[in-house]
């Protein structure tokens, strides 16, 4: 009987003990936009669960996709004042406190991805990061081009084009980002700001013709049912800044951050092998039906956005030294 109940005791003490370690738990709150079986939605899932594994429990983040939490400027508030944790989305966001972060996403500049990382990594853009910090009290868990996002960009249109000149004032969806906008009103287009839950509509209703995307999400988000082409132009590199608060961030003993930022860093790996093949199954599966897809010359686009970026030059709206290191990180230079 004495044995019986030291039995009872030790799981009385065992459970209390599991109760304790779940009461212990920090819940994180990470919200994102996109659809969570998305390859995205997956990857941001796949970081969250790394988060609970690394840290041995004692973090557990809650993942919230689709917009569940609201759109760009509700989510960004949020996360300042800390009842949204992290946010995955484009660097360029960051813009909203430090607009000198729009040019991360400079359009028809950087050569290609190993060009644009080292652009990202010198003193100049991490300096507007430690002001978006300090000026947002906002953080970027670990090195935002490590993820891939894409792993290219396309036009998704139901009005295809292989010239600049063919592409000349189609109504193109556009995120809230000034730059973006005002470059492809440059190349031709009109431009319409519009939420990403709402283009499936819009392109329906005729209230916009294209959309660009990653090519990673066009089929997750089913734009090819309602604009069957799709375009690769390049526009810019993508990455994905997992955006935290920042004073939650630094408070977090050193050996918790460097356990968030390993799984970061797992999952960054494996976004660059799953996304290079999801773009091609997806583009496999989109045009075994009435879908095309086209990789058309785009140096008329680069050619054209010369005049923009020498314009902003002359009138003093580049940062100060932002070519100067766009030049300085081309290769051979």
């Amino acid at each position: 009987m004495r044995k019986f109940s030291l039995g009872l005791a030790g799981l009385a003490a065992l459970g209390l003990a599991f109760a304790t370690s779940a009461a212990d738990a920090e819940t994180w709150r990470m919200s994102h936009k996109m659809p969570p079986e998305s390859v995205e939605g997956r990857l941001f899932q796949e970081f969250a669960d790394k988060i609970a594994e690394k840290t041995g429990g004692e973090i557990e983040v809650r993942v919230f996709p689709s917009e569940q939490l609201g759109k760009d400027d509700t989510v960004l508030e949020q996360l300042q004042i800390g009842t949204i944790d992290v946010y995955p989305e484009g660097i360029s966001y960051l813009q909203k406190w430090v607009p000198e972060m729009k040019w991360t996403s400079a359009p028809f500049l950087f050569d290609d991805r190993d060009h644009w990382s080292r652009f990202m990594n010198t003193d100049l853009v991490q300096g507007w990061l430690q002001r978006v910090e300090d000026e947002a009290g906002i953080a970027v868990i670990g090195d935002s081009t490590k993820f891939v996002r894409g792993p290219y960009r396309v036009m998704v249109t139901n009005k295809p084009w292989e010239t600049l000149d063919e592409m000349q004032g189609i109504k193109l969806r556009m995120h809230p980002d000034e730059l973006a906008a005002d470059a492809w009103r440059h190349l031709g287009a009109e431009v319409r700001t519009l939420g990403w839950t709402e283009v499936y509509e819009s392109i329906s209703r005729g209230i916009v013709d294209a959309v660009n995307s990653p090519v990673a999400l066009v089929e997750p988000m089913k734009f090819y049912e309602v604009a069957p082409h799709v375009i690769r132009h390049d526009e810019y590199e993508q990455g994905m800044a997992f955006m935290t608060n920042a004073r939650k961030w630094n408070a977090l003993p050193e050996e918790t951050r460097q356990q968030v930022l390993d799984a970061y860093e797992e999952v960054a790996a494996h976004s660059q092998e799953v996304m290079a093949d999801t773009a091609q199954t997806d583009i496999d599966k989109m045009t075994a039906g009435d879908v095309s897809y086209t990789e058309p010359d785009t140096s008329a686009f680069v050619e054209r956005m010369k005049s923009f970026y020498e314009a902003r030059g002359e009138a003093g709206e580049l940062p100060e030294g932002f070519l100067e290191a766009v030049q300085q990180t081309r290769q051979g230079s």
